[in-house]
């Protein structure tokens, strides 16, 4: 063998070494377990709920016995779980602050449309409102809101679809740190199906 040679095979087996070092030839590696995509994000359990949160329902005339829990059904094909509670209702019915608060965000998005973020008094809860028509007039962020205030009408804006009248409520449990699109998804149907006295 020729020097040459001995210089391109002491080449090719380094490299080869290098490449093999990269590899791992143990057990095949844990793959994690399949993420149902319509499965919610893991809730709250309104039992530890029931001392830090009273709401009232935030449609006007819309009464506890008439809500649906829609909490996980599929969305977009099942792409996403529901996290929210979707309450019925006719264009333009006053859509009502559930608790006593602050306005902290007034948004348009694609999936929401017009949509409203108001964090509790005590800062610990964000309440989400979507689909409106429209805003009450003078709402503002930054307004502070007491339990039963006009916020806004149901809508059919985003991507409710049209004539799908109906006003999308969600509930996240906030750090003092959190902004408005952040927080942990809380099933809001327990609390405003509840009859208040059972709080």
């Amino acid at each position: 063998m020729t020097r040459l040679g001995a210089i391109i095979l002491l080449i090719i087996v380094v490299a080869v070494v290098g490449f093999a070092s990269m590899l791992s030839f143990g057990s095949a590696p844990v793959r994690p377990a399949r993420i149902e995509r319509t499965a919610p994000q893991a809730s709250v359990a309104p039992s530890r709920l029931s001392s830090d949160v009273n709401l009232s329902v935030p449609v006007a005339g819309v009464g506890r016995g008439a809500l649906r829990d829609s909490w996980g059904d599929a969305r977009e094909g099942g792409e996403r779980g529901h996290h929210g509670i979707d309450i019925m209702a006719p264009g333009g019915t006053p859509v009502i602050a559930t608790a006593d608060g602050q306005i902290e965000k007034l948004f348009e998005s694609g999936r929401g449309g017009t949509t409203l973020y108001q964090r509790s008094a005590d800062g610990r809860w964000m309440y989400y409102y979507a689909h409106l028509a429209g805003y009450a007039s003078g709402l503002r962020e930054g307004l502070r809101v007491r339990r039963g205030q006009l916020l806004g009408y149901v809508g059919d804006s985003g991507n409710a679809g049209a004539g799908n009248y109906h006003l999308h409520f969600g509930l996240s449990r906030m750090t003092s740190s959190e902004r408005w699109w952040q927080g942990e998804s809380v099933d809001p149907y327990p609390l405003l199906a509840r009859p208040r006295s059972e709080r």
